[in-house]
């Protein structure tokens, strides 16, 4: 049985607790919350503590915090010869205070609370300063998922960033799409099967060779056409900027 201890109460840990519930070779040892009551609808009252000076000793410590508050967290606790991890993707191994043993669980996925997330299907991408407690993370990684990388800081940081262009920069295009929607009283619906089938295209192509449109066509009616459409200054910026950057590749 290996015991865990999680401090955070954000959309991270929250799934990250769900899953741990369900192994009955994982035990949840304790929760660090700053605010129990986010937490209250998944596990007691009495896993949960407010005060970090109460943690006990545990096989490891998962810091599921914001990158800005890892050091702060790790530096407080105050249990000997520990093994703490940190879950971020943009965040040094090293930002966890070296009196612990350190190590990183990255799992590379979007995560928001109200929606399911399937942990099988998630790249778990790990790292440990010792060999030792790297197997104690694959051990528990592969609990969730056979998707296990070994990750050192600096892949993990241009993952995250890659990550940052498929993911937070493609779902901000379909806020401006949303938006153009709204503007011309069409539904945002009729957009989702294209949405999908072209997340579904890199299952089989490369994504350069699945890119379509006016811009690789280099179809310069269309093009001057949309931009005459967009009122708005930050959308012909952008549209014009990504035309470019698809047009140079």
């Amino acid at each position: 049985m290996t015991t865990i201890t999680v401090l955070g109460s954000g959309n991270v840990a929250h799934h990250l607790i769900l899953n741990i519930l369900k192994h009955d070779s994982l035990s949840l040892q304790q929760i660090y919350a700053r605010n129990e009551h986010h937490l209250t609808d998944l596990v007691s009252e009495e896993l949960i503590t407010t005060d970090i000076k109460k943690l006990r000793p545990s096989d490891i410590f998962i810091i599921a915090v914001s990158d800005n508050a890892i050091s702060e967290i790790s530096n407080a606790i105050d249990v000997p010869n520990q093994f703490v991890v940190h879950v971020s993707g943009n965040t040094p191994m090293e930002a966890i205070n070296p009196k612990h043993r350190l190590g990183v669980l990255y799992m590379l996925q979007t995560f928001s609370k109200d929606k399911d997330v399937d942990f099988s299907k998630i790249p778990f991408c790990l790292e440990a300063r010792e060999k030792s407690d790297l197997k104690i993370l694959e051990n528990i990684a592969l609990k969730f998922s056979e998707r296990i990388y070994f990750i050192d800081s600096n892949q993990r940081q241009a993952i995250h960033l890659a990550a940052v262009f498929v993911n937070n920069f493609s779902n901000h295009m379909y806020t401006l799409g949303e938006e153009v929607c709204k503007e011309h009283a069409v539904p945002f619906e009729i957009l989702r099967p294209l949405i999908l089938e072209t997340a579904q295209k890199i299952e089989f192509l490369n994504p350069s060779k699945a890119q379509t449109g006016p811009a690789i066509r280099r179809d310069s009616q269309t093009i001057s056409r949309h931009l005459e459409i967009l009122k708005d200054t930050n959308k012909k910026d952008i549209y014009t900027l990504i035309t470019k950057s698809i047009q140079r590749k």
